[in-house]
């Protein structure tokens, strides 16, 4: 199954080119210009992997539509912004932000940033697509929990610490290893971009 990604950005040429280059990268791509348009691709039709979101928007700025997403969702959000301020990257990833990308920016970079936090957070269970104990079942293509027939969502966080517990099951899973399931890099090392890539 492809990733799906959701664009949110007013300019149309930009849009386009996201869209156009994250497809032939191999993901399914659904793009918005405006507020109304996102507002049916957020609250309405939420099935998507990861977002890219401009900050300065009709309507609604970008931080608004990182808070609805965070309202049902866990999964990566990439902001996309030429107002890249170290307030304004800041207070994105206070939003809820996983990464900031100034605009402009490289398509090489930018695709290669949406694959890796595909890949953290998605691919780290690839090795074992469903993982089930005493009938419940952690499936790992939709990061939800199927018990008695019913699917429940989980954040990214739940799932994280039900994929370590489940593949240890029967034995006694340390707290380092939840906190490294938690948080597979060390953030210490992290510094916020100040200029182009």
């Amino acid at each position: 199954m492809k990733a799906r990604i959701l664009v949110i950005e007013d300019e149309m040429a930009i849009n386009d080119l996201l869209c156009m280059n994250l497809e032939a990268a191999g993901y399914e791509t659904v793009g918005y210009l405006d507020g109304n348009d996102a507002s049916k691709g957020v609250v309405q039709d939420h099935e998507f992997q990861c977002a890219l979101v401009d900050i300065m928007l009709p309507f609604f700025n970008g931080y608004h539509w990182c808070s609805e997403i965070r309202k049902i969702s866990e999964v990566p959000v990439i902001f996309i912004s030429s107002v890249s301020d170290n307030m304004n990257i800041v207070m994105a990833m206070n939003m809820g932000a996983d990464d900031f990308i100034a605009k402009p920016f490289d398509l090489d970079v930018l695709t290669a940033k949406v694959q890796a936090l595909l890949r953290r957070t998605y691919d780290f269970a690839a090795a074992s697509p469903v993982l089930s104990h005493r009938g419940a079942v952690l499936q790992t293509g939709d990061q939800s929990l199927l018990v008695d027939g019913e699917k429940l969502p989980l954040s990214k966080n739940e799932y994280r610490i039900l994929w370590t517990l489940l593949q240890d099951k029967g034995t006694i899973v340390s707290r380092e290893k939840l906190m490294e399931a938690l948080w597979p890099v060390s953030y210490t090392h992290l510094t916020l971009p100040t200029k182009r890539i």
